[in-house]
C-alpha cells in the first residue's frame, strides 16, 4: 500500500510540473508539493523559493549529500543549485508579498468550487501552524493546488463549501489530483484532463459541485 501510495503522489508531482514555466521563481508547499523539485525538466531555468530563506532549492540530496543545515520550509534536508542565495524570513516573505512568485504549487485539505483553500488546520488535532500558506495564496502570481481527489474515507476533497478552517478564499487557479486536473473560473469547475485508470463519469461522482467538462478534455493524460 506504501508503494501504491508513493507512486500516485509521484505522478501528481510529475504532472504538477507541468504548471511550470522556464523563467518561473516558484514555492513549493510542505508535503508533496516539494516532491515536484525532482521532476524539473533539464530544458527549463527554475529558481525554487523557500519562505524560511532560500533561494535556489535543488534535488533532494543523495545519502551522501545531506546537510543537516540546510533545509526546506519543512524541515526536509535539500540541494541548493549553483548560485543560490540565502536570506532571513522578512526578506523572503517580502519577495512573496511583493508579488515576485510566479507560481505556488500547495497541498490542500479541501477545496470549494469556488476556489477557496483550506490546508492548514484540522480543528482537534495538532496543530504546526499555517507557515507561509497564507501569505503564498495572496502574493504569487498563480495558485496550484496538489491533492488526493477524495480523503482516506472516500469523501470528496472537491467541496461545494470548505468545512475546514480557510487559508485564503477565491485564492485557487487549478487543482490536480490523482484524478483529474480541473480549473477554477468564473463559471464553475472545468475539468480539463483524465488521469490514467479513471473515467469522467468517476471524477464526477468523486466531486461534489458540478463540473463543466472541456471542449478539449484530455483522457489518459498522466
Amino acid at each position: 500500500m506504501k508503494g501504491i501510495k508513493s507512486n500516485v503522489r509521484e505522478r501528481i508531482a510529475r504532472r504538477a510540473e507541468q504548471e511550470i514555466e522556464s523563467g518561473y521563481y516558484v514555492n513549493l508547499g510542505i508535503g508533496m508539493p516539494t516532491l515536484v523539485a525532482n521532476y524539473i525538466s533539464e530544458d527549463k531555468v527554475v529558481v525554487l523559493q523557500s519562505e524560511n530563506g532560500l533561494l535556489g532549492i535543488g534535488e533532494y540530496p543523495a545519502e551522501d549529500e545531506v546537510e543537516p543545515d540546510l533545509i526546506n520550509a519543512g524541515k526536509e534536508t535539500v540541494t541548493a543549485i549553483k548560485g543560490a542565495s540565502y536570506f532571513n524570513s522578512a526578506e523572503s516573505f517580502g519577495m512573496i508579498r511583493g508579488g515576485h512568485i510566479d507560481l505556488a504549487i500547495l497541498g490542500g485539505m479541501e477545496v470549494s468550487s469556488q476556489g477557496d483553500l483550506a490546508n492548514w488546520m484540522i480543528p482537534g488535532k495538532m496543530i504546526k501552524g499555517m507557515g507561509g500558506a497564507m501569505d503564498l495564496v495572496h502574493g504569487a502570481q498563480k495558485i496550484t493546488v496538489i491533492m488526493d481527489h477524495v480523503n482516506k474515507d472516500g469523501a470528496p476533497k472537491i467541496v461545494n463549501g470548505c468545512s475546514l478552517p480557510l487559508t485564503g478564499k477565491g485564492v485557487v487557479n487549478r487543482i490536480i489530483t490523482d484524478r483529474a486536473v480541473l480549473d477554477v473560473t468564473n463559471e464553475g469547475l472545468v475539468v480539463r484532463e483524465i488521469a490514467n485508470g479513471f473515467t469522467l463519469e468517476e471524477v464526477k461522482n468523486s466531486t461534489e459541485p458540478d463540473i463543466i467538462v472541456s471542449a478539449s478534455i484530455r483522457y489518459d493524460a498522466y
